[in-house]
């Protein structure tokens, strides 16, 4: 097979590849599902509540960090149960590990959500 060393073709096929990669998360990953799920309602408050332009850039932030850092964790786990598909203690220690991140992800994005949104719900 010979390997297309164009740069605009080869940025298109990477595109292509992370736009499936993204389409196979959020279609066949439950956790991925509720936080995309998740990111849609916030989106939706956010357009419904008129959050300001830096609201939107920390909100936006926000979803992309635990969208990006559960898709981490989606494939450390694959590649860990791909290696080792027995229980074992070092991979259930590595998938604790890459699960953490996501807690610390979700904490910032819930942390951020309530400083947009409990002030504008006291106004209401």
């Amino acid at each position: 097979m010979k390997t297309d060393h164009s740069f605009v073709t080869g940025r298109l096929k990477s595109f292509k590849y992370a736009v499936l990669g993204a389409y196979k998360l959020i279609t066949t990953e439950h956790s991925i599902m509720v936080q995309f799920s998740l990111g849609i309602l916030v989106t939706i408050a956010g357009f419904y509540f008129n959050i300001s332009k830096t609201e939107w850039l920390f909100q936006t932030m926000a979803i992309g960090l635990v969208l990006s850092i559960e898709g981490l964790n989606t494939a450390v786990e694959k590649i860990a149960d791909f290696i080792h598909p027995n229980f074992h203690d070092k991979i259930g220690f590595i998938k604790d590990i890459a699960a953490g991140a996501v807690f610390f992800a979700a904490l910032v994005a819930i942390a951020v959500g309530l400083i947009i949104y409990i002030p504008i719900i006291q106004k209401l």
